[in-house]
């Protein structure tokens, strides 16, 4: 394991860890909301095995990087580029889940054949988005009381946002379980093993740190424009998403698919938010170190 401090535009500080291969096949591992760079063991084992270098970076605002207020998702390919030149990478693959995945579709949109491949798992449409009526159908409770106070009141959702990071500080294996409680299908919640558990709170610990700013500015990025539609991606991309899946939507991995050229969509009957992280992220990166 390996940290550095990458410098980024307007000099801000980009953290960053490297697990795997030291000299293996680059990927980069871009995490969800909340979250940082620490990265679960099984599936840094999983990169070790398929002679993987896997990168990983807190968003500005989390752990060890400087907040960007106003950040796009775009952006974040953009920073993407920027480690990869301070590492001495040219080419590299990209997987995303969650919160991560709009990040990974915007360096297949705008970085160009410099990725290899990107695979966004359980990954989040724009807002609004033409052709998706009902933006929170199948959400769970939390995350739709939560986005309907950013569109509606956003000074009492800033407050609520930084409300919730100090109390996700303290939470323990239960309290992570009943804050989840309405985001959880059956088949999420039986994944939820104490191994997972305590993975999320140390990676959801250290990105909330210093505050709220990093997941303040994922919700927002959400609803600013992206920078690049799915439409103009033209590198290899895989979508994985599960109809079990609450946190965020099957709608939305039906959407994203719908409208990448040439995509390889995976959309599960069985398959929940987080079973796809512990599943299908190794398919992905078995699908992802083939391309180099």
């Amino acid at each position: 394991m390996i940290d550095h401090k990458v410098t980024a535009g307007s000099g801000r500080t980009l953290s960053v860890r490297e697990e795997g291969i030291p000299r293996g096949h680059p990927v980069f591992a871009l995490h969800g909301t909340p979250g940082s760079r620490l990265l679960y063991p099984p599936i840094v084992a999983d990169a070790e095995r398929k002679g993987i270098r896997l990168i990983s970076y807190d968003r500005p605002g989390y752990g060890g990087s400087t907040p960007h207020p106003g950040r796009t998702v775009g952006d974040a390919a953009r920073d993407i580029a920027t480690i990869a030149d301070q590492l001495g990478i040219d080419r590299f693959g990209v997987w995303g889940h969650s919160g991560g995945g709009a990040p990974a579709l915007a360096c297949a949109a705008l970085l160009g054949t410099r990725v290899v491949g990107a695979v966004s798992v359980a990954g989040v449409a724009p807002y609004p988005a033409e052709g998706l009526d009902d933006w929170l159908a199948g959400t769970g409770e939390w995350n739709v009381e939560d986005f309907r106070l950013m569109l509606n009141d956003r000074s009492a959702w800033e407050k609520k946002n930084a409300h919730d990071c100090e109390e996700m500080l303290g939470w323990n294996r239960d309290q992570l379980r009943a804050g989840f409680a309405s985001l959880c299908s059956e088949v999420d919640r039986r994944a939820m093993t104490d191994e997972l558990v305590d993975f999320f709170l140390r990676q959801m610990r250290e990105g909330v740190a210093p505050g709220d700013a990093g997941m303040r500015d994922d919700g927002l990025s959400t609803i600013l424009p992206w920078g690049f539609t799915p439409s103009q991606i033209r590198v290899p991309v895989q979508v994985w998403h599960g109809d079990q899946d609450r946190f965020v939507p099957v709608s939305h991995g039906r959407w994203i698919a719908e409208r990448i050229p040439n995509v390889e969509a995976h959309i599960e009957p069985e398959q929940g938010h987080l079973t796809v992280y512990v599943g299908r992220i190794p398919l992905a990166q078995s699908w992802l170190a083939a391309k180099f």
